[in-house]
């Protein structure tokens, strides 16, 4: 039996006439709603015409979480008075409950994705709802991207609908093609706000890691709602590690402790969402349930203001979930958790200070994850650089091009990025590409059964106490009677049944076949030994297990999860498998490279024949005769690293690149660029043929410099024959000495005698540019500068002249300095001549 009252309470009702005729006009429409209005549960049973009037139309709900799948399914089940797999029903991964009267069905979006690829008409769905669109996962952006390319070439005639509780509807709205708005007021209460931020200061979330200081704040600040308010609490925590270790210590506690996250078993995601049967309840949670699903009975959230997103980095091959801070928008979504049913309080763990400065919403997933699965998918799609989808943001052209290499290397792709046969076949396995190539080449060497055992393991990471050994980690799996066994034992029995294995892995240890299937899966984070329990990847990146591991002693790994702390050198080994070389090679074959080395190596050329996996150096032998152009690029990369200076220089030759620098600056063209740039950059124009000749860093030494800069002076022009005149060396003043002109700074320098200048009207200039006039006393000493000397000979000099001429009476100081000849001398001295 249809349970009306239930029905008629849920707000979104009201929003359901305009929702009707948006979809009836246009066919695609974007829905606004808060969580617990009902837009996840009423509408597909409206839309699908269970309740009321109105043809019986099959639509597909796509939810970006399992335990969100299956929730809404049960709910919407509930609600028409039946059980899931009758008119309302769920397909997970490793997990389908639907029959023969199914109409609404709930899916996550990797579903939804799997079904698009093998059917692009989605023949007999009328429409889809992708629901939860504001978080912004790279499924859901896919697939909303799909389902437009559908409507606009095969399916003009299917209904889309985007809904969420708080999304950018106009961004929606405008990819959807200016699709309607639809709105649907809540029913909130008001929630107080209260910031409860640590006594003493944690350290921010790195990686994984988390503060176990910010972990035992989080556990008081819930003991203190419970003595404070009433009702259940409501606790978010980015991750099961965190939520086992509240758990642990609110041990004791009045109240029913219950887990709630991806991995919870289904019994317990069941208990949660039923409800209090009287006994008052902590539910801690991840992210999950900040809309994915409604927990009844909450007045009080407690918020560690932390999340997890999907972070790559490119450069290392390193790729996991990641500890960040909670965005503004996850904190409201939180907060509001507590008014749904009645007033109530927040609890958040930071300084209120501290939350203008969040971000507003969290990363689309486009963004910042590893984009391999989406570069596969959109190949499939036939679309590879994925140019022609109609995304909110596009993919990062620097991820795109990473994903693509390694869709390459494991053959998912050819060479002009289409999608191969084998990469169809591992689009269809429901795994990341890496682990699609694991299990069909593992398969071919150990069989199906034992490469899915080991793919299962590293498509869930197992819990931390499995250890950082994956293949004690799969002996702990096969034993297990945990949920995380139960899910593993699952998903081995769903990849066994989709693959052939030709491989038999009677003959091998446990062992040899995890770090067989392992590699295979993470080519370039295969490890080799270089002592004290530290590894070099493949990828070139340094890797170090925990102290107490037993992989500490292993010669070669392979390196399944790692992740780098913060201002380490290294990454951090938290998952692997010991292997040994033969293993190595047969995994990451394609990235062997055996050739002729020639480097510049701590300051000196190295020439070696060298045979290297990546990074890891298997074999070295010096080489006595290396290609000559090989040693001409080392020291020209020395030069580069080291500088200029490492060839023959003298004042002379430091002068002379000084007055071609000044040169070029005021006069341009033809005078050369002689910065360090532009030298390097064009070592031939100067330095040949010596550079050529050079075998070491000493050869390098016994480069003239200066001879090697006359090269790029302008002969051909004839300006050449000018320098001396356009930029003298040194210039003659009135006393007949011939003085150095120094040109390091954006005036020429002359520094001179003041009594070497008298009878000198107009300052001297160096190719147009007046020089600064360095005025010394008869001693050396700095006394005037001026770039005018008419105006210092009028202004200046009398103020220089009776300062000096007590000080040094045996030289002339006259009243008028131009009426009388310059000299070097003093007065008893030009008398005597």
């Amino acid at each position: 039996m249809i349970r009306t009252e239930a029905l008629d309470r849920l707000p979104v009702r009201t929003a359901v006439p305009a929702l009707r005729r948006a979809l009836d006009d246009r066919g695609v429409a974007v829905l606004c709603a808060p969580p617990g209005t009902g837009k996840t549960t009423l509408v597909p049973l409206v839309l699908a015409g269970l309740t009321g009037r109105g043809p019986v139309r099959r639509v597909v709900v796509a939810e970006p979480r399992r335990i969100a799948a299956r929730a809404a399914a049960r709910r919407m089940a509930w609600l028409l008075g039946e059980r899931p797999g009758e008119r309302v029903g769920f397909t997970v991964r490793g997990e389908r409950v639907v029959g023969r009267e199914t109409v609404v069905e709930v899916v996550t979006t990797g579903v939804l994705l799997q079904r698009l690829q093998r059917d692009q008409e989605l023949a007999g769905v009328d429409a889809v709802i992708i629901d939860e669109c504001h978080e912004r996962h790279l499924d859901a952006d896919t697939v909303a991207a799909f389902l437009l390319d559908v409507r606009e070439a095969i399916r003009p005639d299917l209904r889309l609908v985007a809904a969420s509780a708080t999304t950018d509807a106009e961004g929606w709205a405008r990819l959807l093609g200016d699709a309607p708005v639809v709105e649907a007021e809540g029913v909130a209460y008001p929630v107080e706000v209260l910031w409860a931020p640590p006594v003493r200061p944690v350290k921010p979330p790195h990686g994984m890691r988390v503060d176990p200081a910010l972990l035992t704040h989080v556990a008081a600040t819930v003991r203190r709602a419970l003595a404070e308010r009433e009702g259940d609490v409501l606790c978010f925590l980015p991750g099961v590690g965190e939520i086992g270790r509240v758990a642990g210590q609110l041990a004791g506690v009045d109240a029913e402790v219950l887990q709630v996250h991806g991995r919870a078993p289904a019994a317990v995601q069941d208990a949660v969402l039923a409800g209090s049967s009287g006994t008052r309840r902590v539910v801690l949670a991840t992210s999950v349930a900040e809309s994915s699903l409604t927990v009844p009975g909450v007045r009080v959230v407690v918020d560690s203001g932390l999340a997890r997103e999907p972070r790559t980095d490119h450069a290392r091959g390193l790729s996991a979930l990641s500890t960040v801070r909670a965005s503004r928008a996850a904190g409201r979504q939180r907060a509001g958790r507590a008014g749904r049913e009645a007033p109530g309080a927040v609890y958040r763990c930071w300084d209120q200070a501290e939350d203008g400065r969040l971000a507003r919403f969290p990363a689309p997933e486009i963004k910042v994850a590893d984009l391999a699965a989406f570069a596969l998918q959109a190949a499939c799609w036939g679309d590879p650089d994925a140019s022609s989808l109609a995304l909110l943001d596009p993919p990062p052209a620097g991820a795109m091009g990473a994903a693509r290499e390694v869709l390459a290397a494991i053959g998912a792709v050819g060479a002009d990025g289409r999608v191969t046969g084998r990469g169809v076949r591992m689009s269809r396995l429901g795994l990341h590409p890496r682990l699609a190539r694991a299990l069909l080449d593992g398969a071919a060497e150990v069989g199906a059964r034992r490469a899915a055992e080991v793919v299962a393991l590293l498509s869930e990471e197992p819990p931390r106490e499995y250890g950082d050994d994956l293949a004690a980690a799969l002996r702990a799996a096969r034993r297990g009677q945990d949920g995380y066994a139960a899910r593993w034992k699952q998903e081995v029995r769903r990849l066994s049944a989709q693959v052939d294995g030709a491989g038999s892995g009677e003959a091998r240890s446990d062992d040899a076949v995890v770090g067989l299937v392992a590699a295979l899966a993470f080519p370039e984070r295969v490890a080799r030994a270089r002592g004290d329990g530290a590894f070099l990847m493949v990828s070139g990146t340094g890797a170090e297990p925990r102290d107490a591991s037993r992989l500490r002693g292993a010669p070669w790994l392979a390196v399944a999860v790692a992740d780098r702390p913060a201002h380490a050198v290294s990454a951090r080994v938290r998952l692997a498998a010991v292997v040994d070389e033969g293993t190595a090679l047969l995994a990451a074959g394609h990235l062997r490279v055996r050739g002729e080395e020639v480097r510049w190596v701590d300051g000196e050329v190295v020439a070696r024949s060298v045979d290297r996996l990546g990074a890891v150096e298997l074999a070295v032998r010096p080489l006595k005769q290396p290609d000559p152009e090989l040693v001409r690029a080392a020291l020209v990369e020395g030069l580069r690293r080291e500088g200029l200076g490492l060839l023959r220089w003298n004042r002379e030759t430091e002068q002379l690149r000084l007055r071609l620098a000044f040169l070029h600056r005021v006069r341009g063209a033809p005078w050369p660029d002689v910065s360090d740039g532009a030298l390097l950059a064009d070592p031939d124009a100067w330095l040949e043929p010596e550079l050529s000749r050079a075998r070491r860093r000493f050869d390098l030494g016994r480069i003239d410099a200066g001879q090697a800069l006359r090269r790029l002076l302008p002969w051909a022009s004839g300006e050449a024959g000018r320098l001396d005149e356009l930029a003298p060396e040194r210039i003659e003043v009135p006393s007949g000495s011939r003085i150095r002109v120094e040109y390091g700074g954006e005036q020429p320098v002359l520094a001179v005698k003041l009594q070497e200048l008298f009878g000198l009207a107009e300052t001297p200039r160096v190719a147009g540019v007046p020089v600064l006039v360095h005025l010394l006393s008869p001693a050396g000493r700095p006394a005037a500068v001026t770039a005018d000397l008419a105006s210092f000979w009028r202004e200046g000099y009398k103020a220089v002249r009776a300062e000096l001429r007590g000080r040094y009476p045996r030289h002339p100081w006259p009243e008028d300095p131009a009426t009388v000849p310059a000299t070097r001398f003093t007065s008893a001295r030009l008398r005597r001549s």
